[in-house]
């Protein structure tokens, strides 16, 4: 039977579906940063940490043949490069973002010397969830096509709001991250915290990794996240730091990405690159917009101010 075109309606629908596929490494990464720098400390090197999550996920699935083993994996490499974050910026006189920006170029290089060989192999995917299978029309079907990933990561914004307000240790991530020196004055080890807090934020950027290479586009090259990493900073920023708020605004970021192939897929091809620069204008917009030099932003941990 021939299908009815959708119309019009095929363009909120694209729009929908590519949110759902394109937002997942947002949220994770926007997720792990919010709980980084609720502690007090700032990692730019989640660009770094993705990719290598992105290329050791994939591997381990190749090398094992479990998907969820190479999702675990990349996890773990997370935690140790947001583990190697922390221990770096315990030592005084270290800057935060200058580390950073250094674990970034080496996860980043480290990546693709060590995936060279994993270009061309075809390791297992994650499956999806349909969850459009009561329709008859496929761009339904394929726009509601979600991953197990995506859940989690959906449950984990929740997860995380609950245990910053209602739980004992949420609380001391956010003293810490409020005023170290009144940590420390109840008993507190504030480095330990911000330890635990860093390589916590590592985990999530790394399963986002491996998202983009065993879901979505599900595979391993060099180049894979277009700086996803980077952006999520900025929208843990325009989130405010509240982690349900990051969900909300990864769908957002998701969706900007997603407007090329929308716009392709009811046949208006024209200006493909201009629209796939949609999501680096609204990182620079929201920069701009909420920098202030003679204000702070509401929700900012105050110590991500203090120079260090």
């Amino acid at each position: 039977m021939t299908e009815t075109p959708l119309g019009f309606w095929g363009l909120p629908l694209a729009l929908a579906g590519g949110a759902l596929r394109v937002s997942a490494p947002y949220l994770f990464v926007s997720l792990g940063e919010c709980l980084t720098e609720k502690s007090g400390r700032i990692n730019l090197g989640q660009e770094g940490t993705l990719i290598m999550g992105a290329m050791s996920g994939y591997g381990v699935s190749y090398l094992s043949g479990s998907a969820w083993l190479g999702v675990l994996a990349a996890g773990c490499v997370g935690v140790v490069f947001g583990g190697l974050h922390a221990w770096l910026c315990s030592s005084r006189r270290v800057n935060d973002v200058a580390v950073g920006i250094a674990l970034m170029l080496l996860g980043i290089g480290l990546a693709f010397f060590l995936g060279k060989p994993l270009i061309q192999p075809t390791a297992p995917r994650l499956s999806a969830i349909e969850l459009g299978s009561w329709s008859h029309f496929a761009p339904v079907r394929a726009a509601l096509e979600i991953n197990a990933l995506l859940l989690w990561g959906v449950a984990a914004a929740f997860a995380m709001r609950f245990f910053f307000q209602r739980t004992r240790w949420g609380l001391l991530v956010r003293i810490v991250g409020e005023d170290a020196d009144a940590a420390r004055a109840m008993g507190y080890d504030a480095n330990r915290v911000r330890f635990l807090a860093t390589a916590a934020g590592g985990f999530f950027a790394g399963v986002g990794g491996s998202f983009l290479s065993l879901y979505y586009p599900g595979s391993w090259s060099e180049g894979l996240s277009s700086g996803q990493g980077l952006m999520a900073v900025a929208l843990v920023i325009f989130a405010r730091w509240d982690p349900v708020r990051c969900l909300w605004a990864s769908l957002l970021f998701g969706g900007a990405g997603a407007i090329g192939p929308a716009l392709q897929s009811i046949g208006i091809i024209g200006g493909y690159n201009l629209y796939a620069t949609a999501p680096y204008v609204f990182t620079l917009v929201i920069m701009v917009a909420t920098s202030s030099a003679r204000r702070t932003i509401a929700g900012q941990p105050a110590e991500l101010t203090v120079a260090r």
